[in-house]
């Protein structure tokens, strides 16, 4: 089973593309954590929030009880910028040392490139957002 880490934006629809392949930055989050605090500067996963949508599919691909989906608590939404200054901090330090994280940088580096123009456009927006994890 493959995880994802995706981007979810508040409301239906921003007006722009949000899709993220958040597969590497999923399979690799340990060590992007550990680079993020070595930068100072919050993880991504100080981003996560589990909505209805994200823990229903979860539950429907076998992953998590259904009976904590009536309990789940509201989802929590953050400021696109602070999430953009994590990534963007990321960004530059790969950039700066493209073997940092190792044999897979280039692909990680690729994503949070991904993730840098999602969050730009949704703080352009004035939206808010979280990560969410799906697992194929």
């Amino acid at each position: 089973m493959a995880a994802t880490m995706y981007i979810v934006v508040e409301g239906e629809d921003p007006g722009f593309n949000i899709y993220v392949n958040g597969r590497e930055l999923a399979r690799h989050e340990s060590a992007v954590e550990e680079l993020a605090l070595r930068l100072g500067v919050p993880p991504l996963l100080t981003y996560f929030s589990a909505d209805e949508n994200s823990m229903a599919l979860l539950i429907e691909e076998g992953a998590g009880n259904p009976d904590l989906l009536p309990r789940l608590p509201p989802p929590q939404w953050f400021d696109a910028a602070e999430g953009l200054h994590t990534v963007s901090a990321l960004v530059a330090a790969l950039e700066t040392d493209p073997k940092r994280l190792g044999e897979h940088s280039a692909e990680i580096l690729a994503e949070l490139h991904e993730y840098e123009q999602v969050l730009k456009r949704t703080a352009e927006s004035g939206l808010r957002w979280h990560l969410a994890f799906s697992w194929r």
